[in-house]
């Protein structure tokens, strides 16, 4: 039991705050340029794997499209999209009328002052985020248009060797990433106050969930015309799976058990559409990272994004979200490059993202796939409608 609490990444990451927390505020300088340094190294790394990951997984979820399947996929795949950034700019107008209440300081606190840099090792990446989304979309939509079997073969593999650095370094290297930050925070002293911040900002992010869960059944009965609570209903056990493992691939079982038990879905579409969405579908994700983002700017740099940048973030991480990696937190770490291009965060305002979104990922999952639901309802309501139109 030990042992798998140990190996938990939830777990690992809150002791990596807590031990930051702790030690901060007693490092003398010689630790201190060690830790910048480290943090230094570990954040170039971090984002050296950001364009590999979008590379890997955005090419291979669109050589997989079927084109024989094209429109029931495309029509699966353009609400998924809407669903995402439905839910990002949901939370965004939140951000704006709730943040600006809740007592954050407008402008950025200092405190003392960091020593410099022991040493410093720059890794820069391949590319740049937008460059490697553009080359994914392109080169997965070649490989669709020529049913290149080998390319696809080949970037299956890719991406397989990518899930496994994900998995193998940048995961492992969070905790000790985010110890570093925040020992540093902590020895400045401007995170302490904060904390109330991210647990209120935490409980908004559950509640903005649930919601975004009855607007998505809500659209679905009114565009199927029938009762959305007959899907909504048997998602309970799904929902505590998904609280409980943090993972759309872990839940994915009880989820086409849930779909099964509704008389409105129909086997043969929720047999595609729940392990499509489960993957491609990530509603929570786009609703907690986009107010997340929008507090550490407003806690870190004194500032809310402006509604223009804000809009095109949104934009860009529904596409990012359609490729996310399968593990928790896949659409964070697909969109950091996106955090630090568009939005100009350091290497700190990443370390509290990546913090406060781990603390409530398991909320965010049981958002996505119960929300796979509402969306397989439209699905079926639109082949049956397609089905009409064909027999007359």
């Amino acid at each position: 039991m030990l042992k798998k609490l140990a190996n938990n990444t939830i777990v690992r990451l809150i002791s990596g705050v807590i031990i930051g927390l702790l030690l901060g505020p007693y490092l003398n300088e010689i630790v201190l340029q060690i830790i910048l340094s480290t943090k230094h190294i570990l954040g170039q790394l971090i984002m050296f794997l950001v364009p590999l990951i979008i590379l890997g997984f955005i090419v291979s979820s669109i050589a997989k499209l079927d084109q024989k399947s094209s429109v029931i996929i495309g029509f699966s795949l353009a609400i998924a999209y809407l669903s995402s950034i439905g839910a990002g700019f949901f939370s965004g107008t939140l951000g704006y009328t709730i943040l600006p209440w809740l007592d954050i300081p407008a402008s950025a606190t200092t405190g003392r002052v960091l020593p410099t840099m022991l040493f410093k090792l720059d890794i820069p990446p391949i590319f740049d985020v937008m460059t490697s989304l553009v080359l994914a979309l392109m080169i997965g939509l070649g490989i669709l248009w020529t049913q290149s079997k080998p390319l696809e073969v080949a970037f299956d593999h890719f991406k397989d060797i990518v899930l496994l650095l994900v998995n193998r370094v940048l995961v492992p290297l969070l905790p000790l990433y985010i110890a570093c930050n925040f020992a540093l925070l902590s020895y400045v002293g401007t995170i302490q106050s904060q904390l109330p911040i991210f647990l209120k900002v935490i409980l908004i992010v559950i509640l903005a969930h649930i919601v975004w869960i009855a607007v998505l059944y809500i659209i679905a009965g009114l565009y199927a015309k029938k009762n959305p609570w007959e899907v909504l209903r048997h998602y309970g056990p799904t929902y505590l799976t998904a609280l409980g493992t943090m993972s759309s691939a872990a839940s994915l079982g009880v989820a086409l058990q849930s779909a099964h038990k509704s008389k409105i879905l129909k086997p043969e579409i929720t047999n595609f559409t729940i392990p499509f969405f489960s993957n491609v579908h990530l509603c929570g994700a786009m609703v907690t990272e986009t107010f997340f983002v929008m507090t550490v700017s407003l806690v870190l740099y004194g500032h809310l994004p402006d509604v223009g940048t804000l809009i095109i973030f949104v934009l860009l991480l529904g596409v990012f979200a359609l490729g996310a990696p399968g593990v928790p937190g896949g659409a964070l770490m697909a969109s950091l490059g996106l955090i630090t291009s568009l939005l100009g965060f350091d290497d700190t305002g990443i370390a509290l993202v990546l913090t406060i979104f781990a603390l409530q990922d398991s909320f965010g999952t049981a958002c996505n796939i119960v929300g796979d639901g509402a969306l397989s309802l439209m699905a079926t309501a639109f082949h049956e409608r397609k089905q009409k139109k064909e027999a007359v």
